[in-house]
């Protein structure tokens, strides 16, 4: 399975799809792209690896210049921690072949402006007892894609922005491997 990667920030999640295909948690699997919307650091760890990196431009032609710039081989598109929205034409194409990670238990707290601080902030202020990640297929509606798996943390009763944030990004590492396993295998 050739997988491609979109990311935005540190890439720490791409980190740990590399790292789980090194150490055959994920069998069958390669990271051929590496496609950033800004340059971060996570282009930086793709080409510590040697996987080609593109940055597109964020806009209304972004979708069409990713879509330009994919393998016509890859098989799957990882959202890692991208943070821009992609086009229904582009989500159309690509149906069934792009996940991402979200920092909730969909449909909680997802859609537009629902990601990273801002998600555990609202989850917070609404008193929940619970929070997680979600790995779910993406969609032209945001954050609306069928769920592939889910894994919750409790929220103590001190709990705070960033130490759900700290929760919930250590299960996302689990889910996320757990999720490209799963389609590998089917």
């Amino acid at each position: 399975m050739k997988i491609a990667v979109l990311v935005s920030g540190s890439g720490t999640n791409l980190q740990r799809i590399i790292d789980a295909i090194e150490a055959k948690e994920i069998v069958g699997a390669e990271v051929v792209q590496v496609i950033a919307d800004r340059n971060c650091y996570a282009l930086e760890r793709a080409l510590n690896y040697d996987i080609p990196t593109f940055i597109v431009e964020r806009g209304k032609e972004m979708s069409e210049e990713l879509d330009e710039l994919l393998d016509s081989d890859v098989d799957l598109i990882v959202m890692a921690g991208f943070l821009s929205i992609l086009s229904n034409e582009f989500c159309s194409k690509w149906e069934n072949k792009i996940i991402n990670i979200h920092p909730s238990l969909l449909p909680k707290y997802g859609g537009m402006g629902m990601w990273g601080m801002n998600v555990h902030k609202a989850v917070l202020e609404n008193n929940e007892k619970e929070s997680g990640a979600t790995v779910h297929y993406v969609t032209s509606g945001v954050d609306e894609g069928e769920i592939i798996l889910q894994k919750s943390v409790e929220i103590s009763e001190d709990e705070t922005p960033e130490s759900l944030a700290e929760k919930v990004h250590s299960i996302e590492y689990e889910i996320l491997i757990d999720a490209i396993k799963k389609l590998t295998e089917s």
